[in-house]
């Protein structure tokens, strides 16, 4: 695709041009064609219309009932391809990257949609943008300095910001109206957790602070109590709070929110112990003063979540986890499934050697990346396989090509039955 490059001093916007789009731009039937040949994928629509099962003398594949792009994700990538197709001759820019995953970014870069990335420290820089230029804001949103810093820019802004996010949005601004304390759990450096936690500076006094697990949300219920120690509490989660945090002040009536793609379960124990904190500190009676806690969990999250679990009632021998190593919910996946069985997170079906019969994945809980030879068992074996709210159709269903191929079978012979 060719384009002109504007810069500032390219033509000016038109009068009354729509500067801001949150609800589309109305190109979704134009296409939805592309969007289905660059993400689709026959083999695993052919699978889930075998009740998410399919067996191969002595494979057995098992999807998990939910599963690869989510609402949100699907709404975002659209956007981005509306875009360019209303914006042909425009400079377009999106805000870090529109999801967690590879390939979707590279197509976008492929159709001269131009990344920001932030800096060590976090920051955007949107000097080079002008009025005549497109920003697209991501599906994990923007932290409120950056979203004003653009409006103020009048350019043309594309909202992609999932729903489940800006649930969680409210959440905090109502505790910030109200004098309590955002705890968040989350990842103090993803780009969700950062846009949620700034929407507290929408109020005067507004505070938070990001607890990235249940040790750390343990940390917090000890000092809750009394027990903690200043300095110790103020060096563990110095880069996680709010400018001029006072864990002896700003502890005394906090509400719990939590980034959309975490473990469920732990969101929600988390969010219950902190409960119990505030219960022993103050007493029964104060806990609905000063204590709050909403469900936050976003329910495509869920959904694939309990999905897996489903599948654990009873457990296949391997579980395959696609989807992006940055991606928060797919790794979220693979380490509920490593809980259960053999779990191997792959970014994408570049990782299983059909050749050498080996895997390349990404170590649960860390960032190494390893190999496994002779992964897939001899005999009867069951596979089961699910994949991150990022992961498009069309990397889930070349990964199981590759799986099959690797098995001894030819996964063409399937589309022609």
């Amino acid at each position: 695709m060719t384009k002109q490059a504007l810069g500032p001093a390219g033509r000016k916007a038109s009068t009354g041009e729509q500067r801001y789009f949150r609800r589309g731009l109305g190109l979704k039937k134009e296409i939805q064609p592309v969007i289905d040949f660059e993400y689709g994928s026959a083999l695993v629509a052919l699978i889930r219309e075998r009740d998410y099962e399919l067996r191969i003398d002595r494979l057995q594949l098992r999807f998990a009932r939910s599963s690869g792009f989510c609402y949100g994700v699907d709404r975002a990538v659209d956007y981005a391809y509306e875009s360019r197709r209303k914006f042909p001759d425009r400079r377009i820019f999106l805000v870090g990257e529109i999801i967690h995953n590879p390939h979707v970014n590279g197509r976008l870069q492929e159709m001269e949609i131009e990344f920001l990335y932030p800096s060590e420290a976090g920051e955007f820089d949107f000097n080079g943008v002008t009025p005549d230029d497109v920003v697209i804001i991501p599906a994990f949103g923007v932290t409120l300095h950056d979203f004003e810093a653009l409006r103020a820019l009048d350019c043309v802004l594309v909202d992609t910001t999932c729903g489940s996010v800006l649930n969680v949005w409210k959440r905090v601004e109502g505790y910030a109206r109200d004098g309590l304390t955002s705890v968040i759990h989350g990842k103090h450096w993803h780009e969700e957790t950062r846009a949620t936690s700034s929407q507290v500076l929408k109020y005067e006094g507004g505070k938070f602070l990001i607890v990235r697990d249940m040790a750390q949300a343990e940390e917090v219920c000890s000092y809750i109590r009394g027990e903690g120690e200043r300095a110790a509490f103020m060096e563990l989660f110095e880069p996680s709070m709010s400018e001029g945090f006072d864990p002896d002040r700003d502890l005394e009536r906090i509400g719990v929110a939590n980034q959309t793609t975490m473990l469920a379960s732990e969101s929600l124990d988390i969010a219950a112990r902190l409960g119990v904190a505030i219960q022993d500190r103050w007493g029964p009676e104060k806990v609905p003063e000063r204590f709050r806690s909403f469900d936050t969990i976003c329910s495509a999250t869920q959904k694939r979540q309990d999905a897996v679990k489903e599948m654990m009632q009873a457990p296949p021998d391997v579980m395959i986890v696609i989807g992006g190593y940055n991606s928060s919910n797919t790794n979220q996946l693979a380490h509920l499934c490593g809980l259960y069985t053999t779990t191997y997170h792959i970014e994408d079906a570049a990782c299983i050697d059909t050749v050498r019969g080996r895997i390349s994945h990404k170590k649960i809980g860390g960032d190494e990346i390893l190999v496994e030879k002779a992964w897939l068992p001899p005999g009867d074996v069951a596979i089961g396989i699910t994949a991150g709210a990022s992961t498009p159709n069309s990397k889930i269903g070349e990964a199981v090509e590759r799986i099959i191929r690797g098995a001894g079978y030819d996964p063409s012979d399937l589309l022609k039955s």
